[in-house]
């Protein structure tokens, strides 16, 4: 049973703490095809998953973003990268700088809100030395690390609702 989209947006929030219980590969996968159904710039689909769960390799990626225990505590990181390239075919500087990182950043929002509704925690974790990360999954050079989420079983207490701006303070109708 999944929770209402609407429910994980308003109800997530980063977890840190996970235990040791590892992912089911058929809920794994269904987080990770949600990632894949992200929105796209010409639908070039820039991103590519990297999925660790090897504890030698998750210590290099917390030694890469700033021993951020989380990294190690997770049963299942990812690591997103983009293809700049891919994008840059299509629409020049413009879609290697911009578009391709927006796409990969709608990729991780989904893999966020598919692994909530499946009862899985997460966290983005975005402060990392980018060409640390990629030496660490072995990545193509081609290839930027945008993103890791942690994924697995939070084992900390549930947080409450972090207050947001009021929708009026952030919005503008032009009519």
């Amino acid at each position: 049973m999944t929770k209402d989209v609407f429910d994980c947006i308003r109800e997530s929030h980063s977890v840190r703490s996970f235990n040791d219980e590892q992912i089911p590969e058929p809920t794994l996968t269904r987080i990770l095809e949600a990632g894949n159904m992200a929105p796209s710039a010409g639908n070039l689909q820039p991103w590519y998953f990297f999925v660790v769960q090897n504890t030698a390799v998750k210590d290099k990626l917390a030694a890469a973003a700033f021993e951020q225990e989380q990294i190690n505590d997770a049963p299942t990181v990812i690591v997103i990268l983009a293809d700049p390239v891919r994008s840059n075919e299509k629409y020049g500087e413009r879609g290697a700088q911009l578009y391709c990182l927006q796409d990969t950043a709608a990729a991780a929002q989904n893999i966020l809100l598919a692994a909530d509704g499946l009862g899985i925690a997460g966290c983005w974790v975005g402060a990392f030395d980018e060409r640390k990360v990629q030496e660490a999954v072995e990545a193509p050079p081609r290839l930027r690390a945008i993103a890791m989420i942690c994924l697995g079983y939070g084992s900390e207490q549930s947080k409450q609702y972090k207050e947001r701006l009021r929708l009026n303070d952030v919005t503008k109708f032009i009519h």
